[in-house]
């Protein structure tokens, strides 16, 4: 099997791209490997804050596509980084879970679970409550700022979708009357930047994979790289952006980048 696309550099998205849940997509495996085998280099680019990356690795492996944590690019580590350039050490309450909170804390800032903070963190949290919203308001009307892992409204799992990051972020902004100053994940170029550090190619000779048009495939296009707009997750083969966004190539699977 070769590569069906000249890219030196290859990030690839992994809910609804590489697999689903607990599923690998067909032929992941085998597609990964031959690009792996033409000496291409590879990365996993996720917005999903839910996993540490030695957590995400053991799940790449455990389903046949042998990985490592420094393979494996977060929105979590990219905020965590991107935050103590900032503002190091910063109290911080995190509306997110416990890997989230971990990868705070082995940054070097106070996690809170009070408003005594200058930063309120928001990430996909599926166990988000009124308590939390309650906690985040405070802190802002204490003058805490805002910061958020991804913009996606919804995650693809097998069977469908379940709320993510945007439901938690529109709540926030709602309440509060302020607006999230950064988002750090796809298509912001603040995580590009970490992918393609961790590459070690330049945009012009990488590719975005991914199921996602409004985060994958416009962080592609927004930045110079090459693009292809997989069909196995969230977005349908009938999407009229498609069109409008007009990816560089649009497949059925992950498994139809090798022939």
């Amino acid at each position: 099997m070769v590569p069906r696309f000249p890219y030196r550099g290859w990030l690839l998205d992994l809910d609804g791209t590489v697999y689903l849940g607990e599923r690998l997509i067909p032929g992941a495996d085998t597609a990964i490997a031959a690009l792996r085998a033409a000496g291409r280099r590879i990365a996993f680019l996720t917005n999903k804050p839910l996993q540490t990356r030695i957590e995400y690795a053991a799940k790449l492996t455990r389903l046949g596509v042998p990985a490592g944590p420094d393979d494996v690019i977060t929105s979590s580590l990219v905020l965590a980084r991107h935050l103590r350039d900032r503002d190091p050490g910063a109290p911080v309450f995190v509306i997110g879970e416990p890997p989230m909170l971990e990868e705070m804390r082995a940054h070097g800032f106070e996690v809170r679970a009070d408003e005594r903070v200058r930063w309120v963190v928001i990430a996909f949290d599926r166990t988000f409550d009124y308590a939390k919203l309650n906690t985040a308001l405070q802190a802002v009307k204490q003058g805490a700022r805002l910061i958020a892992t991804n913009p996606d409204r919804t995650c693809p799992v097998e069977g469908g979708e379940i709320p993510d990051c945007a439901g938690m972020i529109a709540a926030v902004e709602a309440v509060t009357d302020r607006k999230v100053e950064t988002i750090v994940g796809k298509p912001s170029p603040i995580i590009l930047e970490v992918a393609l550090a961790a590459l070690g190619v330049p945009a012009a000779e990488a590719v975005m994979v991914g199921d996602r048009i409004d985060t994958d495939i416009v962080m592609g296009r927004r930045l110079g790289l090459g693009t292809v707009l997989v069909l196995s997750g969230v977005t349908r083969a009938d999407d009229p952006r498609i069109a409008a966004v007009a990816p560089d190539h649009v497949v059925r699977s992950i498994e139809d980048l090798v022939e």
